[in-house]
């Protein structure tokens, strides 16, 4: 069974138009990205702010028991476009603003 392959930036529509509900779902906007924001967990107070302000909503709030409040913060990259509003919103650092390896 073939996999189904992600469109690229290239292949979106003209003003990246979304004229289906839903389909940003599978778009794939992680080759816009220069930087990229890496959580540092033990660092995290758990305020929200970077998932709060994210527009794109590639911060995921994730359930984990071992974690601090049993709750921790992970960067969905397919959906990271590289803005760095989540590294200047985070008021205690827990962000690194790192260079996108490719």
């Amino acid at each position: 069974m073939m996999e189904e392959r992600l469109p690229g930036w290239k292949e979106l529509p003209e003003g990246a138009v979304v004229r289906d509900a839903g389909n940003t779902e599978t778009i794939d906007v992680s080759g816009w990205r220069v930087f990229k924001p890496v959580i540092i967990d033990e660092k995290c107070t758990r305020c929200r702010l970077c998932w709060i302000y994210c527009p794109d909503g590639a911060i995921i709030e994730v359930i984990d028991e071992k974690a601090k409040m049993g709750k921790r913060y992970e960067v969905d990259y397919m959906h990271c476009k590289g803005c760095g509003i989540c590294y200047a919103e985070c008021p205690v650092n827990a962000i690194e603003w790192v260079p996108e390896e490719r």
